[in-house]
């Protein structure tokens, strides 16, 4: 199963369909709109760090010119599903090879009839180059005519990032110059054809902001005629001159076979080292797979200076901003799979220290706070008012910028864990040990001591559960505080033993005194955290004390419960977006026992929100379903999660896909049913597949190894590297059976 289809089109989930059928190299990602154009589409393209500035929410990826449009008249008539007879039509996208196929069959409005189809990919071998072969097969006798053309038109839903710079031809290309107005950096596109058929006429229309090639051919009963379109893109961010970069990729394209093979070596690899099998469940094996790729297309291979968005490159939702969900839901994805690039999204962090250490300074805390919404500096890019989802005409407070802290603990534990994984000393000692180091200094400095109960709180913060806002302790930020600040004291330990110089380098530059670090053990040892006597944690001070809600009760429904209830009065009620703590005992499982895991799964799940209220949160509880004995519960947390996008279950997928719920389910597939856990000792697995799978395989890198485990139920086998082996050799390798 590696193919999504659509075999009908409807223009009333076409936006939905746009981002289901984006396409992307880890350096762009255009989403899957028409060549020809639709009206009332929402064509883009987002590249890796071209953001521009705009009104209230500061900065936001800028809609790039589009390099898509093909504009195919028939005896004068333009092709438009909008207008004539569209007889079929069907599109699929292949995940293998990151291609994008549309078959249609159209009757023009005087009906001439011709079936066309149109084949794209933005080449994972070259990320600079992008290709569109378009087809048409008439059924008379007559004119065709392919208009193929650069748009600098865009825009974000109405706001223009681009002026004109120029466009022109060179060596055979032709190419259109634009630059952001107020980050200024330049995009340059530039474009060639390639036809074997002969052409009536050839032009060259220099529209400006839309340069156009226009070629005609005689067209006959039954004849194919094929154009390729090749576009080499390159911004000031790769190179000094855009211009030549782009046009030297393109011109470097031999065919369409050729570039078309390159890039399928590419994913070829890709796949080969992180592939899922799922035998018994195709919608599962279908949508694992969806969901991987979309996040293949997303990772910036070559870049350290980015980062992945909240919707990755595939739409305008959350204006390209990344947050945690990175390094707590799609990092491990790659950590597991592509070191590589896990290296280059915790590179983007590492680099953003300054503005992490100026926002922890402006709010009076010590060392690195990080931005709740980080976009190109590493300050802060959360909104401070949005229009409300109800009336427009009002604005709603956005809080989670000034006071959702947990963040800072979650990107040094996302550093720790690829320490753990890969075992990359030399990154760790260079990089993540500081990232560690400075975001426990800032919480000590947010620590604030209670003389009346003698201990350090947390309070007015927003946890990962956004439902309830300005809470006293909740546990996940002081839990996760606790364990930042008790790693770095591990760490510098470390460091000392295993690279002295940079123990004491880091001493010196961040002031990592005797009494600092006294200060951080006062701290972590004192830090409140609420526990019932039976191991039933309460996510916040006073959580217990909220209005308790029947959520089943309010079935069926199409809102979520902050909608039904409204924001203060959600906040009033124990009803959860997603639950805190069952994220936190899946983060620091080894804190907890299999006791307190089931008191506060069965206390916690059915008050949450599972359809409606956070996408990241049921891929977590599919796993934390699997850590309690509840296989079917567990299933239905997965399915749900893995949905997400392709069944738009929330109703929002046209604002781009959910990238964290996308990398959730990678986790959920190997952390849940998989059973992996990886430890100091080495690895093992504990699988919990349901009923209905009858084999799972998958890949990781462990340590530069890559490992292939492959179970197969009812009764369990494993595979590792091809060979058989028995219990005996499992045990040898630190695995359990």
């Amino acid at each position: 199963m590696w193919t999504v289809p659509e075999e009908t089109f409807n223009s009333e989930k076409q936006h939905h369909k746009e981002t289901i059928f984006t396409i992307g190299n880890g350096y762009l990602s255009t989403r899957g709109a028409f060549e020809e154009g639709y009206p009332g589409d929402s064509r883009a393209t987002f590249i890796h760090g071209v953001f521009d500035d705009v009104p209230l929410v500061f900065t936001e990826l800028a809609n790039a010119p589009d390099w898509l449009p093909i504009q195919v008249y028939l005896n004068g008539e333009r092709f438009s599903l909008a207008s004539g007879t569209v007889e079929s039509f069907e599109r699929q996208l292949d995940l293998r090879t990151g291609k994008l196929t549309r078959t249609i069959r159209w009757c023009s409005p005087t009906g001439d009839k011709a079936t066309l189809r149109f084949e794209r990919f933005a080449s994972l071998h070259d990320e600079h180059l992008l290709c569109i072969r378009c087809r048409v097969t008439p059924e008379f006798d007559g004119d065709l005519e392919i208009r193929a053309s650069l748009n600098g038109n865009m825009d974000n839903e109405g706001f223009n990032h681009w002026r004109w710079v120029e466009q022109g031809e060179r060596d055979g290309a032709y190419y259109l110059h634009n630059r952001t107005r107020a980050t200024g950096i330049d995009v340059v596109l530039a474009m060639r054809l390639i036809y074997t058929q002969a052409a009536a006429s050839f032009e060259y229309w220099d529209a400006q902001n839309v340069p156009t090639l226009r070629v005609a051919f005689a067209a006959k009963d039954g004849e194919t005629i094929s154009i390729d379109k090749f576009v080499g893109i390159a911004t000031s961010r790769d190179t000094e001159d855009p211009l030549r970069m782009a046009t030297e990729h393109v011109l470097a394209v031999q065919s369409w076979d050729s570039a078309f093979e390159a890039n399928q070596q590419a994913w070829e690899r890709e796949w080969e080292r992180c592939d899922i099998e799922i035998e018994g469940d195709e919608e599962a094996q279908l949508a694992i797979r969806f969901n991987m790729f979309q996040l293949l297309i997303a990772a910036p291979r070559h870049d350290n200076r980015v980062n992945i968005g909240a919707k990755t490159l595939s739409g305008f939702g959350y204006r390209g901003h990344s947050f945690w969900d990175t390094e707590i839901f799609m990092l491990p994805l790659f950590i597991y799979t592509a070191p590589e690039i896990a290296r280059n999204l915790l590179d983007y962090r590492y680099q953003r220290l300054p503005g992490a250490r100026q926002k922890a300074q402006g709010n009076g805390f010590e060392g690195a706070q990080f931005p709740w919404e980080s976009a190109d500096t590493g300050e802060e890019v959360t909104p401070t008012w949005v229009p409300h989802y109800a009336d427009r005409t009002k604005l709603i407070r956005i809080w989670t910028g000034d006071i959702e802290i947990h963040i800072s603990a979650d990107v040094a534990y996302a550093a720790h864990l690829y320490w753990k994984v890969t075992g990359d000393e030399a990154w760790f000692v260079e990089k993540g040990a500081e990232l560690i180091f400075d975001t426990a200094k800032f919480w000590a400095s947010r620590a604030e001591w209670d003389q009346e109960f003698e201990r350090y709180e947390f309070n007015d913060v927003i946890g990962p559960d956004e439902y309830h806002d300005h809470v006293d302790n909740n546990f996940y930020t002081n839990r996760m505080a606790k364990w930042n600040l008790q790693t770095a004291l591990d760490v510098l330990k470390w460091l000392k033993e295993h690279a002295p110089v940079k123990a004491d380098e880091l001493i010196q530059r961040l002031e990592l005194s005797p009494e600092r670090l006294q200060t951080w053990q006062d701290v972590l040892t004192g830090i409140y955290l609420s526990v019932r006597s039976n191991g039933l944690i309460e996510q916040f001070e006073g959580y217990f004390q909220r209005r308790d809600v029947d959520l089943a009760s309010l079935e069926p429904r199409d809102i979520s419960a902050q909608v039904l209830f409204g924001i203060e009065g959600c906040n009033e009620t124990q009803i959860l977006k997603q639950p805190d703590v069952l994220m936190l005992q899946y983060l620091l499982r080894e804190n907890f026992t299999d006791e307190q895991l089931r008191v506060n799964y069965d206390y916690y799940t059915p008050r949450t929100d599972h359809t409606f209220g956070s996408s990241l949160g049921p891929s977590i509880q599919a796993i934390m379903a699997c850590e309690v004995g509840k296989p079917d519960d567990a299933y239905e947390h997965f399915i749900r999660a893995v949905r997400a996008d392709l069944r738009d279950v929330r109703g929002n997928a046209s604002d781009g896909i959910h990238g964290a719920s996308a990398g959730g389910t990678w986790q959920a597939v190997v952390f849940g049913f998989g059973g992996l856990r990886v430890g100091s000792q080495g690895w093992s697995t504990h699988p919990r597949l349901p009923k209905h799978w009858k084999r799972l395989s998958f890949r990781f890198m462990h340590r530069g190894q890559l490992e292939v485990v492959e179970i197969t139920n009812p009764v369990l086998s494993y595979k590792l590297q091809g060979q058989h082996r028995d219990r005996d050799e499992f045990r040898t390798r630190g695995l359990e059976v």
